[in-house]
């Protein structure tokens, strides 16, 4: 059992505590028997699941609001039990968060709750293969035509790519150069012009595809927000996942812990467990160590966020840089504690190995991570020179 003591802290609200327990009682009941052989269709299967308990419900805004505590709660909670689970529910709110925040009543009245009860899946088109982080150089257009914006232009590395209902999709109108220039829409799938040009393969599977846009027609309801604020609207979106990435990253860590303390108690060498040997204490408290650092780096973000700070550019960054880096070397502790059976295809925490890997490049690199909080840190003392 993971450990929970962390739920007393003062980051949270007596509402997040009862959500944490109840979901920690519906994901031992749901997610203990996942068949993961169809990846597709476990995803399918898993966001109607989802959707009927009412957990979906918490993926997206209420009031112009994020509360981003309970979104690393559930991430973190549905990591710890399945990485499809935590893939699923992040992606429900990631695909639609720009209609959360920033949609109309029309687009936020019929998108949000087909998302939220499990009846449609959502997908975030944002990177290019020219581009990757650095969202600024996106070439994707949306050409002015008529009453229509026209699409034109190839999306890639697209979670969700090939099975989503509806992408929100960031494409340059011409507005002005770099970040300026850019907007979002809402692009239902079935829209002629958008095919999947490639499903891609990954060491850990889930939906991932590159899409392209040829002629793709669009009307001008599907603008999200303002033209030209799509950089914006997109930088405001992964301000607040970002953190919730290193809260998955920490659910994968916490139960790479467990395996191990399981592993460790149980494993005998020489007549004696595992765990009386000081090596092995030291590989455990070090495990123990980060995960609290990490919870509390992710914990501070999305507090500050939810007490209405404007931006967590500088937390966030802090948050998933620091969870994600110190899940994948809690992991491989893990793994080096269950020796052979730590690399036999099925076990546990071989998976969470090969889960762990992406959360470091997804959603802006470590070594982007590390550009942002320097660039912050280096700006906040230039202002109080």
């Amino acid at each position: 059992m993971a450990d929970r003591s962390f739920l007393s802290w003062p980051f949270f609200e007596d509402h997040h505590r009862v959500l944490a327990q109840d979901l920690e009682v519906w994901a031992k009941a749901q997610l203990a028997q996942l068949n993961h052989d169809d990846t597709d269709q476990t995803c399918r299967d898993l966001v109607a699941s989802l959707g009927k308990g009412g957990w979906l419900a918490h993926s997206g805004a209420f009031d112009g609001r994020l509360d981003v505590r309970t979104l690393c709660l559930i991430r973190e909670t549905l990591a710890r039990h399945d990485g499809l689970a935590d893939f699923s529910f992040a992606m429900q709110g990631l695909g639609t968060g720009a209609i959360s925040l920033f949609g109309t009543d029309e687009q936020k009245s019929y998108w949000l709750t087909k998302t939220r009860n499990g009846s449609a899946i959502s997908g975030f088109a944002l990177t290019e293969p020219q581009s990757g982080s650095d969202v600024a150089n996106s070439t994707m257009t949306a050409t002015w035509d008529g009453d229509d914006y026209v699409l034109d232009g190839e999306k890639t590395w697209i979670s969700n790519g090939g099975i989503a209902d509806v992408y929100t999709v960031f494409a340059r109108t011409g507005d002005a150069a770099g970040a300026k220039g850019l907007s979002a829409f809402v692009v239902p799938a079935d829209t002629a012009g958008l095919t999947v040009a490639e499903r891609l393969d990954t060491i850990a599977p889930h939906p991932l595809a590159t899409l392209s846009f040829q002629n793709c027609r669009i009307p001008a309801s599907a603008l999200i927000g303002a033209s030209g604020e799509g950089f914006k609207i997109a930088m405001s979106v992964l301000d607040v996942f970002r953190a919730t990435v290193g809260a998955a990253a920490l659910g994968f860590a916490r139960r790479a812990l467990d395996e191990a303390v399981a592993r460790v108690t149980t494993r005998h060498v020489q007549g004696a467990p595992l765990a009386d040997l000081q090596m092995v204490q030291g590989h455990i408290a070090d495990m123990a160590l980060d995960i609290d650092a990490a919870a509390l780096l992710i914990y501070r973000a999305a507090w500050t966020k939810d007490s209405g700070a404007p931006r967590i550019t500088r937390e966030a960054a802090m948050a998933k840089l620091f969870a994600t880096d110190h899940a994948q070397n809690i992991i491989d502790k893990a793994v080096q504690l269950h020796g052979g059976d730590g690399v036999r295809s099925g076990e546990t925490v071989e998976r969470l190995y090969r889960e762990i890997r992406a959360l470091r490049i997804y959603e802006g690199a470590s070594d982007v991570q590390r550009v942002i909080i320097a660039r912050q840190t280096l700006a906040q003392l230039e202002s109080n020179l």
